[in-house]
């Protein structure tokens, strides 16, 4: 199975501006555990996670005054469409993180999560278990 089939194609977008209480907001309403961050000045495509606002929420910052861009991850693996699940499982778990972008040559089309993967293999391994 390849990482379109699987990959969310809802792709939420913030800019680097948006505090973490709308980014936090967006992703919420959207029902995703990460934005992509497109900053054109500096260091174009970065993640902001679920994770990154609950760090801050953590460390006492205030959402409402801290930005996304200061809490994007900008050392971004990225995937391809045509990744196995495999490939992408792995690349997850070899830079210790749950979510890829997905790009399609420059352009994101996508996001793949743990929870995706999980979502493919689990009918797959129960097939499997069935058979034997």
């Amino acid at each position: 199975m390849l990482v379109r089939d699987a990959m969310s194609t809802m792709v939420l977008t913030i800019g680097p501006a948006h505090t973490l209480r709308q980014a936090a907001r967006l992703m919420s309403a959207r029902r995703v555990g990460a934005a992509v961050v497109l900053d054109t000045d500096t260091y174009g495509l970065g993640i902001l996670t679920e994770r990154d606002v609950l760090i801050s929420l953590g460390l006492g910052q205030d959402p409402d005054t801290e930005t996304a861009g200061t809490h994007t991850t900008t050392d971004v693996v990225f995937a391809a469409p045509t990744w196995t699940l495999e490939d992408a499982a792995d690349a997850m778990s070899h830079g210790g993180f749950r979510h890829l972008i997905v790009l399609d040559g420059d352009e994101p089309v996508g996001i793949v999560s743990v929870r995706d993967i999980i979502r493919c293999w689990a009918p797959i391994r129960r097939q499997a278990a069935a058979l034997a």
